[in-house]
């Protein structure tokens, strides 16, 4: 059995390519404001690229120059920084505390790396614990510590390797604080135990125990292994050049 379907016949409608015909409605034109915002949508990636590089192009012509070796600005010869009443401390690498600086004031210059203290006081430890003090006026060394001249009134306080104190008096002494050496070109006074020394100069290494007087040396030994208090007899020494291990 068949089944046939009929459709009914669709009207034919005209269509036409190109330009339109004299008869056709022509096409709405869009208002202005939708042009332009068409128009901006379009071109707005381009124009943020273009004001990026624009933008970048006066950040580079603005930015100032290196300046050259010959150009560059002079250090200033002022205190890049002072401290008032203050204590530094300095420790090894196992913690333990090796140098302790204080004073009235610290100035720190940058040109040359250099600190000024004001009523100097410093306490140095060695590796065997032995403490060594000083104390002056005025100090002046390197940014480190680790090398100071004390000037006006200055004192270096220690002790032997038998723990009898030994004091060095003068008014110009040069610490190597690492280096455990005491040196002066001016006249010194040189106290161990209840011996008094006088010189025109000194150097005198710590480790080592090792006193060598400058110059015009005058001494006032006691005997050794007498007492201060009850030493019998003086020896006094005038000689041009001495070298002791106190």
């Amino acid at each position: 059995m068949s089944v046939e379907l009929h459709l009914p016949d669709l009207p034919e409608v005209p269509l036409s390519l190109g330009a339109h015909h004299a008869g056709s409605a022509p096409r709405p034109r869009m208002p202005w404001h939708l042009r332009v915002h068409d128009l901006l949508m379009a071109y707005l990636p381009l124009l943020l690229m273009a004001v990026l590089a624009l933008a970048t192009w006066w950040l580079v012509k603005s930015s100032p120059r290196p300046q050259s070796g010959a150009s560059a600005r002079p250090v200033s010869a002022e205190p890049d920084y002072t401290m008032s009443n203050f204590a530094l401390e300095r420790f090894d690498a196992l913690g333990r505390l090796k140098m302790r600086i204080e004073g009235a004031e610290l100035r720190h210059y940058t040109d040359t790396d250099r600190i000024e203290i004001d009523r100097s006081q410093i306490t140095a430890y060695n590796a065997e614990g032995r403490v060594t003090r000083a104390q002056s006026q005025r100090a002046v060394g390197q940014g480190d510590g680790s090398e100071l001249q004390l000037l006006g009134g200055a004192e270096v306080v220690s002790t032997d390797v038998n723990g009898v104190p030994i004091s060095i008096r003068g008014e110009a002494l040069q610490a190597y604080v690492q280096l455990q050496r005491l040196q002066s070109e001016q006249p010194v006074v040189v106290q161990h135990g209840g011996s008094e020394v006088r010189a025109a100069g000194l150097v005198y290494e710590h480790d080592k125990g090792l006193l060598e007087l400058k110059g015009r040396v005058r001494a006032r030994l006691l005997p050794i292994n007498v007492a201060p208090a009850g030493a019998p007899e003086v020896l006094a020494i005038d000689t041009r050049r001495a070298a002791r291990r106190p």
